[in-house]
């Protein structure tokens, strides 16, 4: 054992006394630390009633309808289908997470924790989202010790994750998922496209591009570059509708296959793989970076975009909520950079470099050179 083990032993023998938390609870100089960590573990405690409260909130609409204007009980009460005495128990819980605020008049709005999600179909889709995997989790010990896999509701709605051939799936088995993903997509692509300039490159390929989302806002952006994706057929058949809907008939390149499986188009100078690696497992990673490498046109770049693991102050998005929820898919994980860099190395990219984004916990970027 070394000190450092002897030293954090100790600390936690005295720290679970229940003579030492009195003491704690009750000297200035230790109290207001001694309630901060009582809170926090309390919060671990309830986090699910506090996301259940979120979830309620989005679930009737709550932010866009406090948006137009600051409404009274009774109005929330009509919109929401709640009686007004349980109206109220949602209320303060919402106003104590901040969720909902008190305004004049005894009328209420959105809170500094609710405003970001008014108007944010993406966001508030993935909060609905969740339902499925706090359903796998109700058993926690039985989630940890099923190795069977593709039992859950996570995996059944995505399908692709455990079967042999999905490139044979008609639209409905693909179409709740990739709608999912491409309403998730915007923030993150947007985010990207601050960060890293396309100008001067002639072809971009999106491998596992889903419905086109991404694809889209570089077309709006970068109006020369020839744009092509790739993805699943069934998935290929929602990109044609989503496309035209966003009036880029003709402007993005449509290729349908199994990346796995199946040959890259050649000869982009651009490839980009968004939100792909983090469900499949290092070999299979490593057989993709390959392929695209072979894919690539001399000089071209590789572009990684991945919620990362390991950011510091955000531990828990990547090792907890990625690490269970990629679990719940049955197979895949949320990486560090420097994992991923040790892949493209391993796939022969020479170069690789790691670029500062907004928000690296949720759509980190990666640049590798050819």
């Amino acid at each position: 054992m070394t000190w450092r083990d002897r030293l954090l032993a100790w600390r936690d023998a005295i720290q679970s006394s229940p003579k030492f938390q009195r003491f704690a609870a009750s000297f200035p100089l230790m109290r207001p630390v001694a309630l901060r960590r009582s809170r926090a573990v309390f919060d671990l405690a309830a986090g699910f009633v506090y996301t259940q409260t979120l979830t309620a909130c989005v679930r009737v609409g709550l932010f866009d309808f406090l948006a137009v204007r600051p409404r009274t009980r009774a109005e929330i009460a009509a919109h929401v289908g709640i009686p007004q005495d349980e109206l109220e128990r949602l209320l303060r819980a919402a106003m104590a997470l901040k969720l909902v605020q008190g305004r004049s008049g005894g009328r209420f709005g959105c809170g500094p924790m609710g405003a970001p999600l008014i108007g944010n179909t993406g966001l508030t889709r993935m909060i609905k989202h969740n339902a499925l995997l706090y359903k796998d989790l109700v058993d926690p010990i039985e989630f940890f010790r099923d190795t069977r896999g593709g039992q859950g509701e996570v995996v059944s709605h995505f399908p692709y994750t455990s079967v042999a051939h999905p490139e044979k799936f008609g639209r409905g088995d693909v179409a709740d998922y990739s709608s999912l993903m491409a309403e998730t997509v915007l923030p993150l692509a947007e985010d990207i496209l601050d960060r890293y300039s396309l100008k001067g490159r002639k072809v971009l390929l999106d491998v596992g591009g889903g419905e086109g989302a991404f694809l889209a806002e570089v077309a709006w952006r970068y109006h020369d570059l020839r744009l092509q994706l790739f993805d699943l057929p069934a998935v290929i058949e929602g990109a044609k509708t989503r496309l035209a809907r966003l009036g880029l008939v003709g402007r993005v390149e449509l290729s349908g296959g199994n990346f796995h499986q199946d040959p890259l188009p050649v000869g982009a100078d651009v490839i980009t793989l968004v939100r792909i690696l983090l469900d499949h497992d290092d070999a299979s990673v490593l057989r993709l970076l390959q392929k695209v490498k072979q894919a690539l046109a001399p000089g071209g770049v590789l572009l990684i975009v991945e919620p990362f693991s390991g950011v510091r102050g955000a531990e828990t998005v990547g090792d907890v909520y990625f690490g269970l929820y990629l679990r719940a898919m049955g197979r895949g994980r949320a990486r560090r950079a420097e994992e991923l860099q040790s892949l493209l190395r391993q796939a022969g990219f020479t170069r690789s470099k790691v670029h500062r984004t907004r928000y690296p916990v949720y759509a980190g970027l990666i640049s590798a050179a050819h």
